[in-house]
């Protein structure tokens, strides 16, 4: 059980690290075609804030609300 205040943060910070990371990767994809080892390291961490933001999702989904008294 997990009181809503608590479930609505993680529920942004899910979002957060999906579309940064999303946008990080592509970010670093395009700084390659410059620059190799900036860019593959920006793609590498924009691409591990993408999965742990899809593996929030998994870790939210057995989350429960705390019932009101």
């Amino acid at each position: 059980m997990a009181a809503p205040r608590t479930l609505q943060r993680l529920h942004q910070l899910i979002w957060a690290l999906i579309y940064g990371g999303l946008l990080t990767l592509t970010v670093g994809i395009a700084t390659a075609r410059t620059d190799d080892a900036l860019g593959w390291s920006l793609a590498a961490v924009g691409g591990l804030a993408a999965v742990a933001g899809l593996v929030l999702i998994g870790v939210r989904s057995r989350l429960r609300a705390d019932s009101a008294p």
